[in-house]
């Protein structure tokens, strides 16, 4: 038998039981072969589940991180796979009423077979799959995964469609999108048993979903509805029992006039705990568990974790036009994020700790909110539990992206399943705030010439097809399966039509893609910006990655191929040219690029807040990239922060102060996300770049008062009354014990003097305190070092003869040689 070679290698795959009763659980994670199809030649014995072909082949294969190694893989893609394994089974699971084979995640068209029987095939990469096996398994066990490349099948179902649909073949599978390569990420389309795979065996029933369903709170009391789905349908009385927190909170037994799988328990908590996310309050979490007996003797147990919170979204006509905006507990939330993509092009290398390490950088970056994109995954359990305890809010694309769609019935079967089934999984986490349908889809029907060239009768098939997934499927099932909101397509309106500043949400890329400059975001602000972004190098350590001789080199071979935009390094330049000094050193420009980055994204995040209520949201691309490479992120793939972190960190405090100059006049708004208002003397100074002090207003009735979730002007400086050369000054803005500094010229103009930093640091257990000084004003301030690690802040601005203390984290041993870049040193005055 082909499962021969393995047999040597057969190992005991214990059973990883849950903590229920009457259900166990063996996961099939070890002892996996890949083998190439075509020649059945063996790839690895070694495997582990979740496992991708791209990783596995990663050993003989030259990196498709590094260089253009990514161009002359594609050939993984057009072969055929096979996934092998022998599992044991010991006697008393055998014995079980129920056993079934459970796969969480197959990328994606595969054949499975197990003890020579063909038990499933499989056409969707993000449907859970699951087979009752009872009939098949034995005490040794022989099970194959063939999966097949997507380029044939794709091309197979396009042919069979009556006319070609935009953006090509892949939007017949049902797979990440972002695999067939974007403008930001490489053509890795990976294949695989991307998530884990396990036997589940039970006697008589088990518990499979528990959905805590939140009615109302009222006088502090919580009302809530557990519904209860059962393995199968029974009749014969069972009793319940609901413990929160440990304690029981309800019990009853229940037995139903006809056969039933389903039972509804309402219940209550009283004195309730709210979550909230973190900007605003504490994001509570409830251990709630349901407890089924039979006889006495209890059957199954089901625990979860869950926040009470109501979420809404208000879009409503107003006297601008349309609005949009969440309120949380009743209290309107002003969203401030990121859009996030798949933290890998391939999914098997994201571990628990990468989670951990870019959530917490979410969240230090004061962040409440995560669009998770359209053209990615639907995320392991993980990110959404990480969201949950850290009080981060997500917005939810179903996977769709920039493109239409087919409308057989096949296809719309298994689109009914996936949202259905991710919907289910989702519902009871706290952060989801909202249902997307797709990403740009409708957008770009519209706007983007797809229609051009076709017949009515043509175009009308096609937004059918459309409207039978987005405008009916999907708002049904969210409809009946959760409580949370959904909206049709992100965005509303595009840039092309008028009402994307007044109605909805808005991805406005007039700058970066129409090239118009920054201070379009001060003169444009949407009601709720969902997308928008602007290029930048990543850090030394990536570019060195990429290129193949470890150099810091932007103009090599190696490097250009990790630019996927087409007009990307023109665009990045000429935005340079307009605001910054231009450097000819690469590892200059690299710096300037990201100062370039922060400085336009800032300008369009503070002007959104300083229009709260009118804007209720700013959620800038992206957040993170799936491997370096040039692009919109604020965290390179290597979780460096760039320049636009560090900023957005500030940009997103509870308490924001923004100045901008309108006619002539230095305004200056604070915004207030806090629920209390705020009270702080208010002062302004505009100093030289040697510190003195050549204007200053502060009165004894500059008190500003602030209210809870506003956006206030405290004041106003006449410009054309200041007679100072505005090239050779910055602006101190202070209130309460809030501080910013700001500028009067484009950075490019500023007449700013030579610096001596002086560095001195100490080591303290993980981490060094490092004292950072400046004989005049220093302007962006980079401290760098080829040791891996983490700068408090960076890219700051330091004012003369003060200290500015920040940490440096790191987990290795050496000493760091700390080195630093400012824009006073590539000025030409």
């Amino acid at each position: 038998m082909r499962i021969s070679l393995l047999l040597v290698l057969v190992i005991f795959i214990s059973s990883c039981k849950e903590e229920r009763p009457n259900v166990e659980r063996q996961y099939l994670e070890s002892n996996w072969s890949l083998l190439k199809e075509a020649d059945y030649s063996l790839i690895s014995d070694s495997a582990q589940i979740p496992s991708t072909v791209h990783k596995e082949l990663l050993p003989f294969i030259k990196h498709p991180f590094r260089g253009n190694n990514e161009d002359r893989l594609q050939w993984i893609t057009e072969e055929d796979w096979i996934y092998e394994t022998v599992f044991t089974v010991d006697k008393a699971t055998l014995a079980k009423e129920h056993i079934t084979l459970n796969f969480e995640g197959i990328d994606t068209y595969s054949s499975i077979e197990l003890n020579g029987h063909d038990i499933l095939k499989t056409d969707n990469a993000f449907l859970n799959w699951s087979i009752d096996v009872k009939l098949f398994v034995e005490e040794e066990n022989e099970l194959y995964v063939t999966i097949k490349s997507p380029l044939e099948i794709e091309a197979q179902k396009a042919t069979l469609n009556p006319y070609t649909l935009p953006e090509g073949n892949r939007i017949y599978t049902r797979k990440a999108q972002y695999q067939y390569g974007w403008d930001w990420g490489p053509e890795l389309n990976t294949m695989g048993i991307w998530k884990p795979v396990y036997l589940e065996a039970y006697d008589n029933f088990k518990i499979d979903d528990v959905y805590i369903k939140q009615n109302f709170v009222q006088d502090s009391t919580a009302n809530l509805t557990a519904q209860i789905k059962l393995s199968d349908k029974r009749t014969e009385l069972l009793h319940y029992k609901i413990k929160v927190n440990d304690s029981l909170y309800w019990e009853q037994d229940y037995q139903p006039k006809a056969q039933e799988d389903e039972f509804e328990i309402h219940f209550e908590i009283p004195q309730v705990q709210l979550w909230w996310p973190h900007n605003i309050g504490e994001p509570y979490l409830y251990d709630i568990e349901v407890l089924v007996s039979k006889e006495g003797k209890l059957i199954d147990s089901q625990k979860l974790k869950t926040g009470i919170r109501t979420i809404e979204l208000v879009n409503e006509p107003d006297e601008h036009g349309e609005s949009f905006y969440f309120k949380v507990n009743d209290v309107p939330v002003y969203m401030k994020g990121a859009n996030y993509i798949p933290q890998n092009s391939m999914q098997d290398l994201v571990t628990d700790d990468h989670y951990e390490k870019l959530l917490s950088d979410v969240k230090e970056a004061n962040m409440n909110m995560l669009r998770v994109w359209g053209g990615g995954i639907y995320e392991n359990d993980i990110f959404y539990e990480k969201c949950d305890e850290k009080g981060i809010l997500v917005w939810q694309d179903f996977m769709f992206a920039c493109a239409m769609y087919p409308g057989d019935a096949r296809f719309r079967e298994s689109v009914t399943n996936e949202i259905t089934q991710q919907i289910t999984r989702l519902r009871n986490h706290s952060s989801i705030a909202l249902w997307c349908g797709n990403n740009e889809t409708s957008e770009a029907w519209h706007n983007w010439g797809w229609q051009e060239g076709r017949s009515q009768a043509e175009r009308d098939s096609i937004w059918e097809d459309y409207r039978a997934v987005f405008q009916i499927a999907m708002p049904k099932y969210v409809s009946e399966l959760t409580k949370e909101p959904y909206w049709e397509s992100s965005p509303e309106y595009g840039r092309g039509n008028p009402k994307y500043e007044f109605e909805g949400d808005a991805h406005d890329w007039r700058v970066w893609h129409d090239a118009y400059p920054f201070e379009h975001f001060e003169e444009h602000v949407p009601r709720f910006m969902s997308e928008f972004g602007f290029q930048s190098h990543p850090s030394y350590e990536a570019i060195r990655y990429i290129n193949k001789n470890g150099t810091v080199n932007i103009q090599s071979e190696d490097y250009a191929s990790h630019q996927k935009h087409a007009r990307g390094n023109e665009l990045i330049r000429e935005y340079m040219e307009r605001d910054f000094p231009v450097p000819t050193n690469d590892r200059d420009y690299v710096y300037v690029s990201q100062l370039l980055q922060a400085y336009g994204m800032s300008k369009g995040i503070q002007a959104h807040r300083r229009a709260r209520p009118y804007n209720m949201g700013t959620l800038y691309w992206q957040l993170n990239d799936c491997w370096p490479a040039v692009s919109w992120s604020s965290i390179d793939y290597f979780s460096n922060w760039k320049a636009l972190h560090y900023q957005v960190k500030r940009d997103f405090e509870n308490v924001l102060i923004s100045n901008v100059v309108e006619n002539d006049t230095l305004k200056t708004y604070v915004v207030n996300d806090n629920m209390e208002t705020e009270v702080g003397d208010f002062e302004i100074l505009f100093k030289d770049f040697y510190g003195k002090v050549l204007y200053r207003k502060f009165e004894d009735s500059s008190t500003a008062f602030v209210d809870a979730g506003s956006s206030e002007l405290v004041n106003s400086v006449d410009l054309n009354n200041v007679n100072i050369d505005f090239s050779e000054v910055y602006v101190v803005t202070k209130y309460g014990n809030k501080e910013v500094i700001s500028f009067l010229e484009k950075p490019k103009d500023l007449k700013l003097s030579h610096a001596e930093i002086s560095i001195d640091y100490r080591k303290e257990k993980d981490k060094f305190i490092i004292n950072v000084e400046s004989n005049v004003f220093a302007k962006d301030v980079f401290l760098y070092t080829k040791t891996k690690g983490h700068f408090s802040d960076n890219f700051f601005n330091l004012e003369p003869n003060s200290k500015k203390t920040i940490s440096f984290e790191t987990d290795s041993d050496e000493e760091p040689d700390f080195r630093y870049k400012t824009l006073n040193g590539l000025m030409k005055n």
